[in-house]
């Protein structure tokens, strides 16, 4: 250890470290090239580990600074000494070392913005900077130190997409996925069929390296319910796999407890001894398989996801668990595409058991992209994959928030006679097919009208895949193949830097405003003129800005009070036929008694053997919910930049921008740069509110007329005997007629009550916080605030870095649309 690092420790207020630095022999040439690891190593304590970070990168950034044209890195150049000669030589070891290090030069660093720190670099900066910063603030009771403690706080950077993978059964999705995550053995595939009903989550493992899968059951409740309603309706039919329904129930049943079920009551088949190997569906909690690698998941995690094998693998598995799974949720170590992102492997349709569906709608809703996979040789007539589509889309769309739809043809490599031709002449039929089944799969999506409610032709995009030929490469080029197009979009959705830059604004911020109290303590009368005159203009400022929030807000009030009145008429007029469409089709026999029974059961919902929806409530609302779709996209779009109510959120402003210009306003600078980050960290809270609450305000339409079925649900499901199909009918149609004056009239009344909430929601948290934000800022002065320069200038510094424009005031993003739409914009 040397005298320059001996005098920077003691400096810094950093003493105590000294012996540790002695003991590891750290001089100035060593101290320029600690990394993370080894200053955790060094300082284990998170106060002085963060004080130590942030002085080194300032001296660091000083030393660039003084010597731009030499320096290649911020490790590469030591202080002065008095001997030149040493100097010089140190200088030159450094440089051949960082040389290489280092793969990027400093031109090329400048080539690619942001500066010479990774953006996880800078994030772990500032979040270690404003953990340090928090601890400084002292713990009295006053407004000012409460309030920077909960900004502190209240800093965030959680990002997580969610990847919807929608397709039938055979179609390739495993294979997909485990190929676009370069996983190969991951996701079960080939002889055991895949079960329709168990959810998949695909994510990162952030804790360790293992691959694990969490598994969710279903309540014991739940599936005592689904043990009487099988026998129930299976009953005493001599031929119980007459119809879809029953051989759907037969398979559960069996596949859980093989022959036992026949004879025994539900009550018996709820018995512990069926549940031994899988205790936690008991207790219950979710069961942990933790494994080394993908294959051995793989192979654990076949009877909870997979039915019965084709062939005799998996004849060994005298128990499957998967009619109790309700999802899955598979952690992958040491991979990057699934870092902010999670693959979900769904099915078509929700469920009639209703934690799953509930589970299902949520699910599908919070995914910001879709792929539909669908296999090649029939992609654009293919029906189930268009079926998949229309029955998701309302809760993709509207009642989601998904802005991006991708259709995916797999196996595209399959071309009959392909030992008759050359590998060129087969590579450029695959191409000439691919860029045909294209244009008509957009060809068909264009004619979808229900769909294209919900979403534009710039949202649908076509991909045409081989998972095979990508892994061996036989015809194709891996580009050809389109897996990695599918891997580069996996990586957009990675990108933080706008939660990166949301953060980092906001640290910039709350650190201005401490600067710019602690500054005032001893308020001199001129700066307490200037911030009286400022605080009168924003006052001002705000109330304007509000009106011209609250103005549109009234507008689209009334828009939707218009059209929901046409489409309450609308569904008074047709809600018979729409009932009757439903419980009685045109068909006869006990096949369609039983379907109707399974409605009946479910409340409304029925999901058939192959995977298509009934959903009554969803048709008595459809006159409701087609009413205002244009208006509600129009209101809440997920496309684009322009954001909820026409944008008027987005545009708040309070122009601090253009009053930091002024020369009369320099005094209150800082705290005029606090205002307009707080600003848009607001816009950015409430946009992230209004996205989760507008789902809710589009699902009340359905959820209103669920409501109120529930009644004549729960008679007909009483009715048995002789004349049962007859006797529900009857007491279904009574039901709707004898309602539909007052059904249709509730559900517009609850979804502009939700609407009129939000509204007042946006405009009061959006008051409150502004004006909370101007008080403290001019009307707080923080006698016992700490110091912060320090720290204000490593995150301006990164700021400025992230901007890619040291020369311009940092910019701060509200909430992106998307992070490949994220978009910048000053207040």
């Amino acid at each position: 250890m040397d005298d320059f690092v001996r005098n920077k420790l003691t400096e810094w207020g950093l003493s105590q470290l000294i012996p540790i630095f002695e003991e590891h022999e750290i001089d100035t040439k060593s101290l320029y090239l600690l990394n993370d690891g080894d200053i955790s190593d060094l300082i284990p304590k998170v106060g002085p580990r963060s004080k130590f970070k942030m002085s080194l990168k300032l001296l660091k950034d000083e030393q660039n600074t003084a010597n731009p044209e030499t320096v290649e890195s911020s490790a590469e150049v030591c202080p002065s000494t008095s001997d030149t000669s040493d100097k010089v030589k140190r200088e030159s070891d450094l440089q051949d070392e960082s040389s290489q290090r280092q793969s990027l030069t400093r031109k090329e660093r400048l080539a690619n913005k942001p500066g010479s720190y990774s953006e996880e670099e800078i994030l772990s900066d500032v979040k270690d900077i404003m953990e340090c910063v928090s601890q400084k603030i002292p713990h009295e009771d006053n407004k000012l130190n409460k309030f920077l403690t909960e900004r502190i706080s209240d800093l965030k950077t959680d990002k997580k997409e969610r990847v919807g993978v929608f397709g039938k059964t055979g179609a390739g999705k495993s294979s997909l996925i485990n190929a676009v995550i370069g996983e190969k053995d991951l996701l079960p595939s080939g002889d055991f069929r895949a079960c329709t009903s168990v959810m998949i989550e695909v994510e990162a493992n952030m804790q360790n390296s293992k691959y694990e899968a969490n598994i969710e059951f279903i309540t014991k409740e739940e599936w005592k319910d689904e043990l009487w309603f099988s026998k129930n309706f299976l009953g005493d039919n001599a031929d119980q796999e007459s119809d879809d329904d029953s051989r759907d129930i037969v398979e559960k049943l069996s596949a859980l407890y093989g022959e036992d079920w026949k004879n025994k009551s539900p009550d018996d088949l709820m018995n512990d001894r069926y549940f031994k190997e899988i205790p936690e569906f008991l207790l219950p909690k979710e069961k942990i398989l933790t494994v080394k690698t993908a294959k051995e998941l793989s192979a654990k995690l076949v009877r909870y996801t997979r039915s019965d094998p084709k062939d005799e693998e998996g004849k060994d598995i005298k128990r499957w668990y998967w009619p109790l799974v309700k999802c899955v949720t598979i952690k992958v170590p040491n991979n990057d595409l699934l870092k902010h992102v999670t693959l979900v492997d769904l099915p078509g349709n929700g469920d009639r058991n209703k934690s799953r569906d509930k589970m299902w709608k949520k699910l599908v809703g919070s995914c910001s992209t879709v792929w539909i996979v669908t296999e090649m040789n029939r992609a654009a007539s293919e029906r189930e994959a268009w079926e998949i589509l229309e029955s998701a889309s309302s809760f993709m769309g509207n009642g989601g928030q998904c802005q991006h739809i991708y259709f995916i043809c797999t196996k595209s490599d399959l071309i009959k006679n392909s030992k008759h031709h050359s590998t060129a002449d087969v590579r450029a039929l695959i191409l000439e097919r691919n860029e045909q089944a294209k244009k008509e799969v957009k060809e068909e999506f264009s004619k979808l009208k229900e769909i294209k409610k919900h979403f534009s032709d710039e949202s649908f995009k076509v991909f045409t895949v081989s998972s095979d030929e990508f892994l061996e490469k036989n015809y194709l080029d891996p580009d050809d193949t389109e897996i990695p197009k599918l891997q580069e979009c996996l990586q957009d959705l990675n990108d933080c830097h706008s939660e990166t830059l949301n953060y980092v604004s906001g640290a910039h911020g709350i650190l201005s405003l401490i600067q710019g109290a602690s500054r005032g303590g001893g308020v001199r009368s001129r700066n307490a003129d200037t911030k009286t005159a400022v605080y009168t203009v924003l006052q001002q400022k705000m109330r304007d800005e509000l009106d011209k929030v609250r103005k549109p807000m009234e507008e689209t009030y009334l828009g939707f009070e218009k059209c929901l009145s046409e489409g309450v008429e609308k569904s008074k007029s047709s809600c018979e036929k729409d009932l009757k469409s439903v419980i009685n089709p045109n068909k006869s026999g006990s096949g369609f008694h039983r379907t109707l029974k399974c409605i009946v059961e479910h409340d409304g919902i029925h999901k058939t053997k192959k995977g298509k929806q009934i959903n009554l409530n969803m048709k008595l609302s459809s006159c409701l919910t087609e009413s205002i779709d244009e208006e509600f996209k129009k209101t809440f779009p997920n496309e684009g930049n322009c954001g909820p109510f026409s944008g008027v959120l987005n545009s708040f402003s309070l122009d601090t921008k253009m009053m930091k210009e002024k020369t009369e306003y320099k005094d209150v600078e800082l705290q005029l740069i606090f205002l307009s980050t707080e600003v848009e960290q607001i816009k950015t809270k409430l946009n992230k509110i209004i996205r989760e609450r507008k789902k809710t305000i589009y699902s009340s339409l359905t959820t209103t007329i669920e409501t109120n079925m529930q009644k004549c649900y729960d008679e007909a499901k009483q009715i048995k005997g002789p004349g049962m199909l007859n006797d529900v009918r009857e007491t279904m149609v009574k039901h709707v007629v004898g309602s539909k004056n007052v059904m249709f009239q509730k559900a517009k009344a609850v979804m502009l009550k939700q609407l009129d909430d939000l509204m007042k929601y946006i405009l009061v948290n959006l008051e409150k916080t502004v004006q909370k934000s101007i008080e403290l800022s001019l009307k707080t002065d923080g006698v016992s605030i700490p110091d912060v320069t320090l720290e204000l200038v490593m995150v301006k510094n990164h700021y400025k870095e992230l901007q890619g424009s040291p020369d311009e005031e940092p910019l701060i993003c509200a909430v992106p649309p998307s992070p490949a739409a994220a978009q910048l914009t000053t207040n």
